[in-house]
């Protein structure tokens, strides 16, 4: 029988849910005002927030970066730091834009495969209609504990041995659910390991011009770029 915890969020929890929900809200109105897709995804989807929660938009069929990023200037929203991050040499790189502290935008800089655009659905997100109408969703935290949103809170549950169970509720594959519980386990055992590419952009450097040099020099990006 599975273990279930209800977990019932205090006001100021709430508060603080519904302060970075209007912050997320913030930061997705110039996509929206672009006609952009975005989500934001997490603790702040799922509404599981804690004082160090993030919020990460993320827009999984972006236009040209410069496109966003003059679309989040002309809104007021300033660029603190740029950088290309690939995680693994078969992962997707992407490009990410950090506005503030524990605030940023991600872009993929190559076509993602269904199994990366699903693990948004594995770990909770929401677009801007929804946050717009407090809609909370399930999805699973970095624990591997299932969070279920509740009027009063959440319910969460481990979900080991339950991966298909929880692969429906979340519409996503079981093969998702499966390689995020072996990526997690494996932090657990031997720690967070070095990223396979991490390169800040200088202000006047582009995406595009820094991707495509990082791909004439690096086999493993060109690998990527026909996947």
């Amino acid at each position: 029988m599975t273990e279930r915890f209800e977990v019932i969020y205090d006001s100021e929890r709430w508060r603080r849910f519904r302060l970075l929900r209007s912050e997320a809200a913030d930061m997705m109105r110039p996509l929206v005002d672009h006609y952009i897709d975005a989500v934001a995804y997490g603790s702040i989807a799922r509404g599981d927030i804690s004082e160090g929660s993030d919020i990460d938009i993320f827009i999984p069929q972006p236009p040209a970066p410069a496109l966003i990023e003059a679309s989040l200037e002309r809104s007021g929203i300033h660029e603190t730091m740029r950088e290309i991050v690939q995680a693994t040499p078969s992962y997707a790189a992407k490009g990410h834009i950090y506005v503030g502290e524990r605030r940023s935008y991600s872009l993929p800089l190559v076509n993602l495969r269904t199994v990366e655009l699903e693990f948004y659905g594995f770990a909770g997100s929401v677009n801007a209609s929804q946050i717009d109408s407090g809609i909370r969703v399930p999805g699973v935290d970095k624990r591997l504990m299932l969070i279920e949103p509740t009027p009063s809170g959440h319910v969460e549950s481990p979900i080991q041995g339950r991966e298909g169970v929880v692969a429906k509720m979340l519409g996503i594959s079981v093969g998702v659910v499966l390689d995020r519980v072996r990526t997690l386990r494996r932090r657990e055992k031997i720690g967070r390991t070095g990223v396979f590419l991490k390169r800040v952009l200088a202000p006047e450097e582009s995406f595009g011009e820094v991707f495509k040099q990082l791909s004439k020099r690096r086999p493993a990006i060109r690998r990527r770029l026909r996947m």
